[in-house]
């Protein structure tokens, strides 16, 4: 089997609403083991392009691969099967207010696995993804018993027990406390680590993103403006790279 070159690539995308230009022919590729920051204002089309890539927001054009796979060319079957290799930390956690911890982190596998999988190994993934964000006595809590950094550690529990191949983080930091925030971006760093992941963090934190970026890109006017890393960006000139560090 030929080996991936690329685990995410987006060619030549455009993405409008209405007059809006969101995206405009935006390319980018992660390698395996990456870790790339998107980085834009408000409304610049960092959440679009996330969107994008998971298949919930359909581009005007381009095209886009994941692990290999065209996804505008996959039906819905297939490309289910596609996101249960690709995590995905939202904002606001998504975490179900009526379930437990444990029952939150079965979800995942009753969606995904075959009912002997799910026999055999929910209890032990369940066990060992908790274990991995060091909050193993929460298993039967419930969200609301838990602080803000707690939730966030069991969402990113939750997106890593299939063991995807690639995580989404979209504002993993939004909302904490500065020490609660560097606990997450060195507990990303540890994930990264163990599972081999690439990652995508959409963050407007730059603590988070000098400790967690291999790379960053400057989504600026719809573009890839640019792309380095964060302590190259940090001497860049430009005005409109500049305002993001001064």
């Amino acid at each position: 089997m030929e080996k991936i070159k690329s685990i995410i690539e987006v060619k030549n995308l455009n993405k409008s609403f209405g007059s809006n230009h969101v995206l405009r022919d935006f390319s980018m590729e992660v390698v395996p083991g990456e870790s790339l920051v998107i980085l834009g204002k408000s409304g610049s089309g960092k959440s679009v392009l996330i969107k994008c890539i998971i298949n919930l927001i359909v581009p005007d054009s381009g095209e886009i691969y994941v692990l290999g796979q065209n996804i505008r060319e996959l039906d819905q079957d297939q490309m289910d099967k596609l996101r249960a290799e690709v995590g995905f930390l939202f904002q606001s956690n998504a975490l179900y207010d009526s379930m437990t911890v444990r029952q939150n982190l079965e979800f995942p596998l009753r969606r995904h696995w075959t009912k002997e999988m799910r026999d055999l190994n929910a209890q032990s993934a369940v066990k060992e993804a908790l274990e991995d964000v060091g909050l193993g006595h929460t298993i039967d809590m419930m969200p609301a018993e838990l602080s803000g950094g707690m939730r966030k550690r069991i969402a990113l529990a939750r997106t890593l027990i299939l063991k995807p191949k690639v995580i989404l983080y979209d504002e993993p930091t939004t909302g904490l406390d500065p020490i609660t925030a560097r606990e997450i971006s060195e507990l990303m760093l540890q994930v990264q680590e163990k599972y081999k992941a690439s990652s995508i963090i959409i963050s407007h934190d730059m603590n988070c993103i000098r400790m967690t970026s291999d790379r960053v890109i400057m989504l600026i006017d719809g573009r890839n403006y640019i792309s380095d890393t964060y302590e190259n960006l940090q001497n860049v000139p430009d005005p409109k790279v500049r305002e993001f560090f001064d």
